[in-house]
């Protein structure tokens, strides 16, 4: 019985193979979601073994253009989300960590070239080596790209294909793992540091507070409340601007005064009198010791009848670009606002005065309806939920650079290297991303589909290497295994040890700055979150962001090249 049952589900899975990927894509969220500690496999690596079992259960076939158009959907995706970042970190801010991604990453292409030719790997598994050991999945599909483009017999570029799914499972675990290991343990012993206490140094350097809020916690919850002053409040006499500043590092406004019968708008000049009602707004927790504690609350309605609204604004002012947010808050049109949150790159960056705004940040404001309005003219475009996808923009640009990635070639020696479609298309990405940063109406993408892109298009495109590779993973892995363990672990390390060497001594880079920029070059979120985690702080985000679009990029290129070195 079951025996049938199993035979009827092989025949199943290869006459349906649509259907197997969407069991593999589901199986492999599935294994990518449990977590031991900090470490998961996460949805990619879940959905490549997930298709090496149903690729070694049953033979299913595995079209090459689903492969491409999953890849290239994933790399476009990749590129218009980095794009924005990837442009302002080299121009301000970020060289740091740019040049140490850079040193990371080339350390991390050559001693995966050095281990493959000490161990006799073919290109694919040499790819494999790599992707799986530097924990960057998508330098699988560039690698496929380039095998796919050899002059060796078909059967020959299929076994390679395979090859790079089988090394890659067998390297990424370590990849991934020991990135942590290093950031979290290693790393700190080496420095002779605590990490709580770095982290809250370098907090404090940045105007970073953790005992009393203020513009570095101003995204907490407030209030807008109404008092009447009596005779003894601390404000009595003073102008509306005099009692604002008071609570300054605080953000205290004053919007609306009731006198007797008459509500009106405050003035910076207005002089507070005794039985003034006031409309303020500021962190709850100092609102009474501003006015005083025997100032009277008041539900006045009317007073506090002021519309209040939260938005996202996307920063494209090139005069906010480069100022901190202690400058920016200083600005007469920030009156009444709060910031809640600041993102850069999809990862929310810390609120403090010394940090520095870049184009393509979001900001989120809260506060009156008109002055919300008027910031966003100053900042840049309020970012309006919407699920239009500019698809004439999205299609051509891949197209255009897939055509430039077949047409553009430089010489390596003897060899001329072709970028590639699957280069093309990531550097239109990056085209896209950063002309948003200019113009935000310009192919606009929704998030959620980015996400849908880059998420859903590397799982598919990994699962479905998976499932080519099933039917000789366990003979390819008896031959290889643990030579291509011991491999990945030196690749993996290696390039974290001489990054380590080039932040510590040649650029004196902050402590925590460094390992936040280490684990970007390696493109290990989870590395980042067990930092943040260790540190007790958000700053390790900081050096990560700079770091992390370079090493998307190069890592990601780096598939073409290592197929190239091998198979010359």
């Amino acid at each position: 019985m079951l025996t049938g049952m199993l035979t009827w589900l092989e025949q199943f899975l290869v006459r349906y193979p649509e259907l197997a990927l969407f069991l593999v894509i589901a199986a492999g969220y599935w294994i990518g979601s449990f977590k031991i500690g900090t470490f998961s496999l996460g949805p990619v690596t879940g959905a490549l073994f997930a298709g090496l079992v149903v690729g070694h259960f049953a033979h299913v076939p595995v079209s090459g253009m689903t492969k491409s158009f999953l890849f290239l959907l994933f790399l476009f995706g990749v590129g218009y989300s980095v794009g924005p970042q990837f442009a302002q970190a080299m121009k301000r801010g970020g060289l740091q960590p740019m040049l140490l991604a850079v040193v990371v990453c080339v350390t991390g292409l050559v001693t995966a070239i050095v281990a493959g030719k000490v161990l006799g790997l073919d290109p694919g598994l040499a790819a494999g080596l790599m992707s799986g050991a530097l924990t960057q999945s998508a330098a699988m599909g560039t690698a496929t790209d380039a095998i796919n483009g050899l002059a060796v017999p078909e059967a020959q570029r299929a076994l390679y294909v395979s090859h790079i799914a089988v090394a890659d499972a067998v390297c990424y675990i370590f990849g991934y793992a020991g990135v942590i290991l290093w950031i979290t343990v290693v790393a700190p012993a080496l420095l002779k540091i605590d990490l709580r206490d770095e982290a809250l140094k370098l907090e404090q350097s940045l105007g970073m507070s953790r005992s009393k809020p203020g513009l570095a916690s101003a995204w907490r919850k407030f209030e807008l409340r109404a008092y009447r002053l009596d005779a003894g409040s601390p404000l009595i006499g003073l102008t509306v601007a005099a009692a604002e500043a008071r609570g300054s590092e605080h953000r205290v406004f004053i919007h609306r005064i009731r006198r007797g019968e008459r509500a009106f708008p405050s003035e910076p000049g207005s002089i507070l009198a005794p039985g003034d009602v006031i409309a303020i707004s500021a962190p709850r927790q100092i609102i009474v010791e501003l006015v005083g504690a025997r100032a009277e609350e008041v539900e006045d309605r009317e007073l506090l009848d002021i519309p209040l609204i939260s938005v996202e604004i996307f920063l494209i002012n090139a005069k906010l670009a480069g100022m901190n947010l202690q400058e920016v808050s200083q600005q007469d049109w920030t009156h009444g606002l709060y910031l809640r949150s600041l993102t850069r790159g999809g990862q929310e960056l810390p609120i403090a005065p010394g940090i520095v705004l870049q184009r393509g940040d979001i900001l989120r404001i809260v506060g009156p309806e008109p002055a919300v309005e008027n910031a966003a003219k100053m900042i840049g475009v309020i970012v309006a939920p919407s699920s239009s996808i500019d698809f004439v923009v999205m299609g051509l640009a891949i197209f255009l650079g897939g055509i430039v990635g077949v047409l553009v070639s430089f010489p390596v020696g003897s060899i001329k290297i072709a970028l590639s479609t699957s280069v093309g298309t990531l550097l239109a990405g990056l085209l896209v991303g950063y002309l948003r940063t200019l113009n935000p109406r310009f192919g606009h993408i929704p998030d959620g589909a980015v996400s849908l892109m880059t998420s859903l298009g590397l799982a598919a495109f990994v699962g479905l290497t998976g499932i080519h590779a099933g039917p000789i993973f366990l003979s390819a892995l008896r031959e290889s295994g643990v030579a291509l363990l011991l491999g990945g672990v030196v690749v993996t390390l290696l390039p974290q040890v001489v990054g380590f060497c080039f932040g510590h001594y040649v650029l004196r880079m902050n402590p925590i700055l460094l390992l936040g920029g280490l684990t970007g070059s390696q493109t290990v979120t989870a590395a980042m979150a067990a930092l943040q985690e260790r540190s007790g702080s958000p700053v390790p985000v900081l050096g990560y962001t700079p770091a992390y679009p370079v090493a998307n990029i190069l890592l990601t290129t780096w598939g073409s090249l290592i197929v190239v070195v091998f198979a010359a």
